[in-house]
């Protein structure tokens, strides 16, 4: 064990090869001191019973140090043994009772932090993400059995029993990280100060991961600035790390650091890590999350910015470390904005909302794009679609969850559909009664019991982002409407015009995904790069709409009715059923 940073609610390990090798070595360790520390200042701030009966404050200070000695003591010996050797500890045999109620407690304490292994490595024919699984054997999998086992044995030899019921919980690292150091194809020498930070090479999740990060929604948008501001920050390399993020046709290095860890493991539910000849390259987009709020420019009208670096080619985001800051939004959308301004930059139309691929029983194939604000019901009604169509539906691709992006196929007079995730990032609220769980294998869940709870699921592969989908049908999420005879279910615009000017108006109810409420408007429901470059997007926009109508994809609204209360199941499930008859969906005879 190299070193371990432990901050508010997090443990991060660091290492670089193997750990502990026996529980002796474990307890003997500094962070098995630590956290006997951090747990009996816990419960002394917190006016425990237990700490006024084990550790009477004339002897609390003397007791600090002994409790640390007699717990690695009863690793291997019992308390009557102890106390028969060292007579000094046989205060703590007249309070067994609560002797092991400490130890229950200090358990539950450290299984409470969000802990984290990375393993450090070289570059090289021998370097741990060669043979991830060995490595991860060694070191993740090897603590959390030293833990159990360290528990049940000091558990054991304070009661001189052993326990009816085993539970073989995860008491070690909730992540597992690889982190090796890469050369890339640097735009300038201005940005060398990122060499020093090392690059996720391979993660491991103990699902489920449940996290509480100290917010549970985003602010505004992300702004544009007239200058790199990277010069002017102090980088500790050794605090950060980079997930190379495989962005649809995009790489983006995205760099965090230690404050947000929680946040970077989970991206690995969103985007695949880019290869080695990907990094190499170098990245198409930069982002730093976590910058030390000290360092981060005072000058600037928004914190949440990023900047056209058109010199070299590339873009980069900043955000600095606060815990206003501390929402996956924050680094999945500044992410998903820079991707929209390359595409944009390309000529392409990004464009958020969800995508996804049908194919009927008849072996027919359908392409169907539902673009739309946060929680307009775009997943929710994919979701209810993907529930409803068993029985009607061959196969279900999903192409992008929440942001994608439209090409023109000039030689074959088509428009094709991209994605840019490989998960999903959704409200538990508004998911299916049961399905977060059913999922619970492979589930990111965020702050399950706050308003606005998030889960992020791996929901589709890269191959059905990548492959370049012809798009049939292109809506709008309207999830503020009620359906009456003028306003059906779905509804197809006449013309490009009224198209148009429906997707500009951007209109939605918002669901306190954000902080906005009540009926919002944004331009093309995406704040994410269309409204910094504002006319570069209406040329994009107006060139493909044209081409939707030339090619005769079908382009309309789908009225979700995610933001009307007492809809946000019936909606979605409405719609699904809208759409399964529109594109002629028949259940097998």
């Amino acid at each position: 064990m190299k070193s371990f940073t432990l901050r508010n609610k997090e443990v991060i390990i660091h290492t670089e090869g193997e750990i502990c090798g026996n529980i002796q070595e474990l307890t003997n360790s500094p962070i098995f001191e630590r956290m006997v520390y951090a747990f009996m200042d816990h419960i002394k701030k917190h006016s425990s019973l237990l700490s006024d009966s084990l550790f009477p404050p004339d002897v609390e200070l003397s007791y600090r140090s002994k409790i640390v000695s007699l717990l690695r003591i009863l690793t291997t010996s019992s308390l009557e043994e102890v106390v028969k050797i060292l007579p000094d500890y046989g205060f703590f045999l007249d309070k067994k009772n609560l002797l092991h109620e400490f130890v229950e407690k200090l358990y539950n304490f450290w299984r409470r932090y969000e802990r984290y292994m990375i393993c450090h490595s070289e570059s090289g024919i021998y370097s741990h993400d060669q043979k991830p699984y060995r490595t991860f054997n060694m070191t993740v999998e090897r603590l959390s059995h030293l833990v159990r086992a360290g528990y049940r044995d000091i558990c054991e030899n304070i009661t001189g029993t052993h326990p009816r019921v085993y539970r073989q919980v995860d008491a070690g690292c909730q992540a597992g990280i690889i982190a090796v150091p890469k050369k890339w194809n640097l735009p300038s020498e201005e940005y060398a100060k990122l060499l020093s930070i090392p690059f996720i090479r391979q993660l491991m999740i103990q699902p489920p991961l449940i996290l509480d990060p100290p917010m549970n929604k985003r602010t505004g948008h992300f702004h544009k600035i007239p200058q790199n501001v990277l010069s002017s920050l102090v980088i500790e390399g050794k605090k950060w790390l980079c997930y190379p993020a495989q962005v649809g046709k995009l790489v983006i290095f995205i760099y965090f650091e230690e404050c947000f860890m929680g946040l970077g493991c989970s991206l690995a539910n969103l985007f695949e890590l880019a290869d080695d000849d990907q990094i190499s390259k170098g990245p198409d987009a930069i982002y730093l999350y976590g910058i030390n709020p000290t360092t981060f420019p005072s000058n600037l009208n928004s914190e949440t910015v990023f900047f056209d670096d058109e010199s070299n080619k590339i873009l980069i985001g900043f955000v600095p470390g606060k815990e206003q800051y501390g929402y996956f939004g924050y680094l999945k959308k500044m992410v998903l904005t820079l991707h929209n301004i390359v595409m944009m930059k390309k000529g392409i139309l990004p464009f958020h909302g969800a995508a996804f691929r049908i194919t009927n029983l008849d072996k027919s194939v359908s392409t169907i794009a539902i673009i739309g604000d946060t929680a307009a019901g775009k997943s929710e009604t994919l979701e209810a679609l993907r529930i409803m169509g068993n029985g009607y539906i061959a196969d279900l691709k999903i192409i992008a969850d929440d942001m994608g992006s439209f090409e023109i196929d000039e030689n074959n007079h088509q428009i094709l559909c991209f994605g840019t995730e490989i998960g999903a990032f959704v409200r538990l609220d508004d998911l299916e009664k049961g399905y977060a769980f059913e999922q619970i294998d492979r589930a990111i869940i965020m702050s399950p019991q706050k308003m606005n709870a998030r889960v992020i699921l791996p929901v589709t592969t890269v191959d059905c982002i990548l492959k370049g989908s012809p798009i049939d049908y292109i809506f709008y999420a309207n999830n503020y409407e009620e359906i009456d005879e003028l306003h059906p279910v779905i509804e197809r615009f006449p013309t490009v015009e009224k198209a148009l000017e429906v997707f500009r108006e951007g209109k939605a109810m918002s669901k306190g995904t954000t902080t906005s409420v009540g009926i919002v408007n944004s331009y093309f429901a995406n704040i994410f790069g269309p409204i910094q470059y504002l006319d570069l997007h209406e040329k994009i926009a107006h060139r493909y709409f044209s081409k939707f109508f030339k090619t005769n994809i079908f382009v309309g609204q789908i009225r979700t009715r995610l933001g009307i209360c007492g809809q946000e199941m019936n909606g979605p499930q409405t719609a699904a059923a809208a759409l399964m008859e529109l594109v002629g969906l028949k259940r097998t005879k």
